[in-house]
């Protein structure tokens, strides 16, 4: 079997849609005559905990685990609720940070570059050089973000010259949160600067979207290879549909995600429409800013919602299923064309309609609309967002509100690692 050293962050117990790639891959490469052995950090802070998911953990990998210094974890003893939001992504509207929230993204910009697990890199080389020549590894993959993690996947390259795969599961400096790390000038191109570095130094990059692969191939001629994120199968059955016809959106709701056309879209559908409105739910299930809260306020949407926070993966699973229709927003920029949410591939197996809103050409739309899975709108398609959402509660009404998917297998884990494996041989 052929030994493949992998270099992640997230693990279980962390939450979030960045422990599920690696996980499955992990999960499927022994299927492909691949071993896995999975280095992470041993005292990591995720902003996101799921337990839930140490279950998923195969019970035969060997998880190696270094000490990690977390700036993260000095910065709560200041502000644990701004250090956790900021760690998670979830940065507030430029207009109403604090002076503790402007001095710690700019602290977090311009002192840890490229982020604030930049401390993990020398230790990590240093114990993981021993351990690939002493366990005659020659490939080795570091998956970003937190970017830095390619830095250590770059040193080992540089001194023991492995096979050195380099796996961006987002973009490196056209991210969204990149810009309020109100970088300077010099932070901002030594970001630059690295970024080419790593990418013209890996033998090959693994992205999640077309658009990505285009942006980066202005960087490097070295291959780069699509692989989408995907779908498991989940041991979950079908649960009762909610009575109320439930809008729901799952996952982290940025403050940058805010989609002042779909609340305008609601508002005049709860103004206009008695039926509407004492059949409507909002549900928000994960983090959601305080600039989305505010502005469900400002359009008087507030007492149609429910609010569950946080939950496990397999909770999610679960609202995704019983849910009338799945809300997915990207944020409205040139920069997010390449996101594809990894959670668009459980909604689309979750069976039910997808209201989706996002920025021109983005990658999601077309996957949407290649497997037929719900509606693409843009962010200033506001009728276009209201006649979808009448439309699918009229066929709530009717007890017919339904999806009918078609070419999803191409999106299942297990296939995603057989792509992989090929490329890994």
């Amino acid at each position: 079997m052929k030994k493949v050293l992998i270099i992640t962050y997230y693990w279980p117990p962390a939450g979030g849609p960045g422990v599920q790639r690696w996980l499955k891959f992990v999960k499927y490469l022994p299927d492909f005559d691949i071993d896995p052995i999975v280095y992470i950090p041993e005292n990591p802070t995720y902003p996101l905990l799921d337990e839930k998911l140490v279950a998923d953990v195969p019970k035969n990998v060997t998880i190696l685990k270094n000490k990690i210094i977390e700036p993260y974890a000095w910065a709560s003893v200041f502000s644990k609720k701004n250090t956790k939001k900021i760690s998670s992504g979830i940065i507030p509207n430029q207009r109403k940070q604090s002076l503790i929230q402007k001095m710690m993204l700019w602290v977090r910009g311009n002192l840890f570059i490229p982020d604030a697990r930049v401390l993990w890199v020398k230790p990590s080389v240093k114990y993981l050089s021993k351990y690939i020549q002493e366990n005659n590894i020659d490939t080795v993959i570091t998956t970003g973000p937190p970017h830095s993690l390619h830095l250590i996947g770059l040193q080992l390259k540089e001194k023991l010259n492995v096979k050195w795969i380099a796996d961006f599961r987002d973009p490196w400096t056209t991210i969204g949160y990149h810009k309020a790390l109100k970088l300077t000038e010099a932070s901002a191109k030594k970001h630059k600067d690295m970024e080419k570095k790593v990418m013209t130094t890996a033998d090959f990059l693994l992205v999640t979207s077309p658009t990505t692969k285009k942006e980066f191939e202005a960087i490097t001629n070295k291959p780069i290879h699509v692989i989408t994120n995907g779908y498991d199968v989940e041991n979950v059955g079908r649960p009762a549909m909610d009575e109320k016809f439930t809008l729901a959106h799952i996952g982290s709701f940025l403050s940058e995600r805010n989609p002042r056309v779909l609340w305008k879209a609601l508002r005049e559908l709860t103004k206009e429409n008695a039926e509407f409105r004492k059949h409507f739910e909002l549900k928000l299930i994960g983090a959601t800013s305080q600039e989305v809260l505010d502005a469900i306020k400002e359009f008087k949407l507030n007492t149609f919602v429910n609010n569950l926070g946080y939950v496990s993966h397999q909770e999610a699973v679960e609202q995704q299923r019983k849910s009338q229709v799945l809300l997915l927003i990207e944020i409205d920029s040139e920069d997010t064309k390449s996101i594809i949410p990894g959670k668009l591939f459980e909604y689309m197996v979750s069976e039910r309609p997808i209201l989706a809103i996002g920025p021109k050409d983005a990658d999601f739309s077309e996957i949407l609309k290649q497997t037929n899975s719900g509606t693409f709108a843009l962010y200033d398609e506001k009728d276009k967002v209201k006649e979808t959402i009448l439309n699918y509660f009229n066929l709530y009404l009717e007890k017919n509100l339904k999806v009918y998917p078609v070419g999803l297998q191409q999106y299942s884990r297990k296939n995603l690692t057989k792509e992989l494996a090929a490329l890994l041989k």
